[in-house]
């Protein structure tokens, strides 16, 4: 069975979250860095990876991704931070900035 990954990201005030769910999570996380994840992540700028979690089958993803969308902001919170009290982009180390800017030109 393949891994789909839940995740929930923010932008740099940890004001909105956003969350979703992909069967590759690096590239998921460079599309949402670079401005090419999706219209509300782009307009919030909502590029940081504050929580993730591995989940078999991309159904029980969805499954999963519905279920905390469904919680209140309360709850998510207490979730991220359950892993990261810190708050920090779990990602920040993942992509440089020319490898983001490389990626937004070639989608753009």
């Amino acid at each position: 069975m393949k891994l789909a990954y839940v995740y929930i990201m923010s932008n740099k005030n940890r004001t909105t979250l956003y969350i979703g769910v992909t069967n590759n999570i690096k590239r998921r996380t460079l599309e949402h860095k670079s401005g090419t994840g999706s219209v509300f992540t782009k307009r919030y700028n909502l590029h940081d990876l504050l929580y993730y979690e591995e989940i078999q089958g991309m159904m029980n993803g969805i499954r999963r991704e519905k279920q905390l969308k469904n919680w209140h902001k309360e709850w998510k919170w207490n979730l991220i931070k359950e892993l990261n009290p810190e708050l920090q982009d779990l990602a920040e180390s993942w992509f440089s900035e020319e490898e983001i800017e490389e990626y937004k030109r070639g989608k753009g």
